[in-house]
């Protein structure tokens, strides 16, 4: 597709850094989002151009939820998080292409960033933003997270039995 910047990562997803690739599916790519001071805030894109929730085939929408929470409980032992803000708009330019926001919701974060205020933290250009080493970093640990055990986090430490 024509500037769509997740269909533009597709067509080289083998060259992409890891922060673009933290895991890949057979229908999702989970990315570290670029332009945030959020360490760990990623995006879950779909492999195929679809623009809306029911575009998706039945298969991706049933691995979107398990993905959902093993991706939570790799944040939870990464960075810390105590739960995940999931959010879906998908309207800004370029960016129209379904992706589904999962941010790390910290222990402690000031009142003025809770809830849909999260997205305080996005577009704050590159002085605030993560810098690509960092996220870069960040994706392997999720990464290896994602596969100990097969993807069964249950059992580490910090993550609660199912």
């Amino acid at each position: 597709m024509d500037d769509c910047w997740n269909c533009e990562n597709e067509a080289r997803v083998d060259d992409l850094p890891v922060r673009e690739r933290v895991l890949l599916t057979e229908h999702w790519r989970v990315a570290h989002a670029f332009d945030t001071a959020v360490p760990g805030w990623l995006v879950m894109v779909p492999r195929r151009h679809v623009l809306a929730l029911d575009e998706l085939p039945e298969a991706a929408l049933a691995e979107m939820g398990v993905l959902q929470g093993r991706l939570t409980a790799a944040l939870r032992l990464v960075v810390g998080a105590r739960k995940t803000y999931v959010m879906q708009f998908s309207e800004a330019p370029g960016f129209a292409h379904l992706h589904v926001h999962l941010v790390p919701r910290m222990p402690d974060p000031p009142d003025e960033r809770k809830g849909p205020a999260v997205l305080g933290w996005l577009g704050v250009g590159e002085d605030l933003a993560v810098p690509a080493d960092v996220r870069d970093a960040l994706a392997e640990r999720l990464a290896a997270a994602l596969d100990d055990a097969e993807g069964n986090l249950s059992g580490v430490v910090g993550v609660p039995e199912p």
